[in-house]
């Protein structure tokens, strides 16, 4: 027979903190996003070629728009295609 001191709780399961997410232009210190850099540009990329949104990058607005402009440039100069079936 269980003693009365030896009260067990349940307790929540702990999970891991997601990390915060983060404009990476600002904390490396990137002013320009270059069309020609075409494996940097690829990370704002999903599989089908469309362009990651801010809440899942973490860009900021500024960084964002100037990403979608280097996209659009690339693309023009036919750097990125516009629509594929696996980019990466």
């Amino acid at each position: 027979m269980a003693k009365s001191n030896e009260i067990k709780y349940l307790t929540a399961i702990k999970t891991e903190k997601r990390q915060k997410k983060y404009c990476r232009f600002k904390r490396y210190g990137i002013k320009h996003v270059d069309y020609k850099d075409i494996e940097f540009i690829k990370k704002f990329l999903n599989e089908q070629g469309k362009l990651l949104p801010r809440r899942i990058t973490g860009n900021s607005l500024k960084y964002q728009r100037k990403v979608a402009d280097a996209v659009k440039k690339a693309r023009e100069m036919a750097l990125l295609p516009y629509v594929t079936d696996l980019l990466k």
